[in-house]
């Protein structure tokens, strides 16, 4: 028996592979620390659950509802974008299975055969390994620490070609936590428009940013281009809903209704239980939001200044999300308790095995010699697994 190529060709998720790792150590007793998952530690807001058990009592529940989602929280969805300042109906609106499948959906949708993805890298381990499932080419245009992880117009237009079918674009960004300005988004808004390029926007992170950044969406900010421009987002972030799995993607009306033709042959509605959650989520009390806003914050900083004390770490300051992206440059070629480490790869491998923290390598992100940690634990954890992680760098010979 052998795999279709497709799959022989599809990467694992590097984020999943070493949270999996980590759980499995815990669980043998290990006292592993894990930075690995972006997956908030706090429990969903109370008033969520109680909408999702009285959804759970409901027959009209228990039975199949259209493909593209329950209507109030199609409704409740495009009220969102509204009160952003897009003109949504929620005819737009198609919701899935976490972003992670909206995201599936909008390149399956979008792409052919032979077109090429713009995608700004670092980024989330997913988005190449999608495009490619659609047939697509993921074309990677590098950032770095001194440009704070944003690309340029500029750069952007020196990698487009007459394939170029689409940008994906990422403010909050995952792994760095880089926020656009919203003159920068509304500059690469107005660049897609003049060349009629696509634009996938995953805002995700969207309401979390710290400090005197601010989140813009790039249709709202760069109104030329919102006719070329699907938004996807979702729950699992900001209410600590990763596990309901709900998402959802905001299109033109055309390329909606592909999605949703899509879905009806992929999976059917989303869980209904979890669709009602979401409804509760996006309609309820916003203080349990603003509470894990002020810790990730809190964190935020806290992990800045702990890896800011380790030798051989080089920081940029996330603004929003819940990440830090470290370079580690300074490391690759030392010795680390006995080992060589030539890549992120292997110093990960090292953090894991002599000091029980896991992160995920920057080979997953596209870049090298950096790895992600995420701050969305627990305060303790987090100055304890960046203890460990001093502590170990702290024998590093050259």
């Amino acid at each position: 028996m052998s795999l279709s190529p497709r799959i022989t060709a599809l990467a694992p998720s590097a984020t999943m592979a070493v949270d999996a790792k980590a759980k499995a150590l815990r669980a043998a007793g290990e006292p592993v620390i894990g930075f690995a998952a972006g997956e908030p530690d706090f429990a969903t807001p109370d008033h969520i659950v109680e909408a999702a058990r009285a959804a759970a009592a409901d027959p009209a529940m228990h039975r199949y509802t259209p493909a593209a989602g329950l209507a109030p929280l199609r409704e409740a969805i495009a009220e969102r974008a509204r009160r952003d300042g897009l003109d949504v109906s929620a005819d737009m609106v198609v919701v899935t299975n976490g972003g992670k499948h909206a995201l599936y959906n909008v390149f399956m949708a979008l792409i052919a055969p032979g077109d090429e993805v713009l995608v700004p890298s670092p980024y989330w381990v997913s988005y190449p390994e999608q495009i490619g499932l659609a047939g697509g080419t993921c074309v990677p245009v590098p950032s770095d620490a001194a440009s704070g992880f944003r690309v340029s117009v500029e750069q952007l237009e020196r990698a487009r070609t007459d394939r170029t079918r689409a940008l994906v674009f990422v403010s909050p960004s995952n792994p760095t936590g880089a926020v656009y300005p919203p003159e920068e988004v509304a500059a690469i808004g107005r660049w897609a428009a003049e060349h009629d390029v696509w634009v996938i926007t995953d805002e995700i992170y969207r309401d979390l940013v710290y400090g005197d950044a601010r989140f813009a969406s790039l249709p709202v900010v760069a109104p030329e281009a919102a006719p070329r421009t699907v938004i996807v987002d979702g729950v699992a972030k900001t209410f600590a809903m990763t596990g309901w799995r709900v998402g959802w993607s905001i299109a033109p009306p055309e390329i909606a209704a592909g999605i949703a033709k899509l879905q009806t042959q992929l999976c059917s509605n989303v869980n209904n239980v979890a669709q009602a959650a979401a409804l509760a989520a996006l309609t309820g009390p916003t203080a349990p939001v603003d509470a894990m806003r002020v810790a990730f914050d809190r964190r935020r900083r806290a992990a800045v200044d702990g890896l800011r004390a380790i030798p051989g770490l080089e920081v940029v300051e996330p603004e929003g999300a819940f990440y830090v992206y470290p370079s580690v440059r300074e490391l690759m070629g030392a010795t680390i308790a006995g080992r060589t480490v030539r890549s992120s790869l292997e110093l990960a491998e090292v953090l894991l095995d002599e000091a029980k923290v896991a992160v995920v390598p920057g080979e997953g992100f596209g870049s090298e010699a950096s790895f992600r940690l995420s701050y969305a634990l627990a305060d303790d954890d987090l100055a304890e697994g960046i203890a460990r992680i001093g502590a170990l760098l702290a024998d590093v010979t050259p």
